[in-house]
């Protein structure tokens, strides 16, 4: 867990680069979409009702017409940590959202989410997890917001992703270039540990291809995703050492395009409609269909 000053200085870092490349982000945000549509679609799966959502890290809004489609009679809620994403939020839903369903727009960390207790039917999150200082913080706010047989899911990166970049940043300096990210594995404990029911948590690889590794790197900086780990440099990157990087990432080269992986880990997990539905096996991952059509 993050020290106060040193977790707020790390997600003001977040906050900036996402307000930052609010703009730009729906033009380079290509894996986000796809996953935000596998993770929709996932839904269809999952017999529920919800009255109440709330899109965790909603971004430019990429998942709320899904969302709409999918519970057309639930109140939809677009919360994300950059009020610049959330003004292309709203301008992206358009003058006919207000007859169909309108949505309400939050500008708040999930971290500390302000939502009443047991407030919320159905908690979902698209790639925001791994800007989260303390997941174990953040699950037990999501388990606090929503009600008795409410349902989270979300996806988020695994410790893989850019795992072609991390290895090429290694050989030419000391410093982290590239965020760290949790394991699926370890999601799974901090689910359970914030007393969620029937965690599912599965993963996959996936791997986009670029023309060269300049083309990567001002991707991944238009999205937003800046390098705000610790231990990462805090000088301005050489020109001899990004020479260095750009020629460790050609030796990978492969058909003539650069690969660029990415592990994505889906999870969705239910708070007990009683407090004893989870006291059975404590601190054991619960699998199960009962909910699945």
């Amino acid at each position: 867990m993050l020290k106060q000053p040193e977790a707020f200085m790390l997600k003001e870092k977040v906050r900036t680069a996402f307000d930052a490349s609010a703009v730009s982000y729906d033009a380079t945000a290509i894996l986000q979409q796809e996953i935000a549509n596998r993770l929709l679609e996932r839904m269809q799966c999952i017999r529920l009702r919800p009255a109440q959502i709330v899109d965790i890290g909603t971004g430019t809004g990429q998942c709320l017409a899904g969302l709409k489609d999918t519970y057309p009679k639930a109140n939809l809620t677009a919360l994300d940590i950059s009020i610049n994403m959330l003004k292309q939020c709203r301008t992206k839903q358009g003058w006919w959202s207000t007859f169909r369903n309108s949505v309400s727009y939050i500008n708040a960390d999930a971290e500390k989410l302000p939502l009443e207790t047991s407030s919320v039917d159905l908690l979902f999150s698209n790639l925001a997890l791994q800007w989260c200082n303390d997941l174990e913080q953040t699950f037990k706010e999501f388990r606090r917001v929503l009600r008795p047989g409410g349902l989270l899911m979300f996806t988020t990166f695994g410790p893989d992703t850019l795992k072609e970049l991390r290895a090429c940043w290694s050989k030419a300096d000391g410093f982290n270039h590239i965020n760290q990210f949790v394991d699926m594995h370890d999601v799974g404990d901090e689910l359970v540990s914030a007393r969620f029911a029937e965690p599912v948590i599965d993963m996959e690889m996936v791997t986009m291809t670029y023309p060269d590794a300049i083309q990567i790197m001002k991707e991944l900086k238009a999205i937003g995703a800046h390098n705000v780990t610790r231990g990462r440099s805090l000088h301005l990157t050489g020109k001899g050492r990004l020479q260095k990087v750009i020629k460790e990432y050609e030796a990978l080269r492969n058909d003539g395009v650069l690969p660029v992986s990415y592990e994505v880990i889906y999870g969705h997990a239910w708070i007990p409609e009683s407090e004893k539905t989870n006291e059975a096996l404590p601190g054991k991952a619960f699998i199960s269909l009962s909910n699945i059509e």
